[in-house]
């Protein structure tokens, strides 16, 4: 798999999956609402080539207003999605998003994949907020956090599946990864002695 790289964007083109097609549907109705949001966690491994399956699609978005919420979430269900653990927008944004709980939407119908919102409530998910990067995936764009913390991250929950994320995620952008941003993370995550797992 091809890819060109700049500073804050990565193009590549493959053949799309079901979930690939899911997330693009997914995201393109935040962008058409201007939503600011970023991909975070296990579909970043699965959208550069890690073949594994997921049940969720974890993303952070902005603090916002209720109106504009409502917006969002009205956006969501005319597009087929609905919500599956909150019954309106009142529960979900107050009982939910304002205690910095997640909520879930999926495809009507279905539990299986889902997309779990949440806003940013850490300095770390603040950071992969404001400092996210484009892929151009076959001329579609995603908003996805950067490469550093999230091996820095899945180094940190340490299970099998998220070493091997960070494995897979190290190998694939060998030679890309800015050092810097890298060892920052890592200290901060307090993981610097799990980085030779990735080798």
């Amino acid at each position: 798999m091809e890819m060109e790289f700049s500073e804050n964007e990565i193009i590549f083109n493959r053949e799309l999956s079901q979930l690939d097609e899911l997330v693009l549907k997914f995201v393109k109705i935040l962008d058409e609402l201007k939503v600011d949001y970023v991909i975070i966690s296990g579909y970043i491994a699965i959208l550069f080539g890690r073949s594994r399956n997921t049940e969720d699609v974890d993303l952070f978005i902005e603090e916002m207003h209720f109106k504009k919420f409502t917006e969002m979430w009205k956006a969501l269900e005319r597009n087929g999605f609905e919500c599956i653990n909150a019954e309106n927008p009142e529960s979900a944004y107050n009982e939910y998003l304002k205690e910095k709980l997640a909520i879930r939407f999926a495809e009507k119908g279905k539990f299986i994949p889902n997309f779990e919102l949440k806003f940013p409530k850490t300095d770390m998910s603040q950071y992969s907020l404001r400092n996210k990067i484009t892929v151009k995936l076959n001329g579609e764009n995603l908003l996805t956090s950067k490469i550093e913390p999230q091996i820095a991250y899945k180094l940190y929950m340490g299970s099998d599946k998220d070493i091997e994320d960070a494995a897979h995620l190290w190998e694939t952008f060998k030679g890309k990864i800015n050092p810097i941003i890298f060892n920052k993370f890592t200290k901060k995550l307090g993981v610097e002695n799990k980085v030779k797992l990735l080798d």
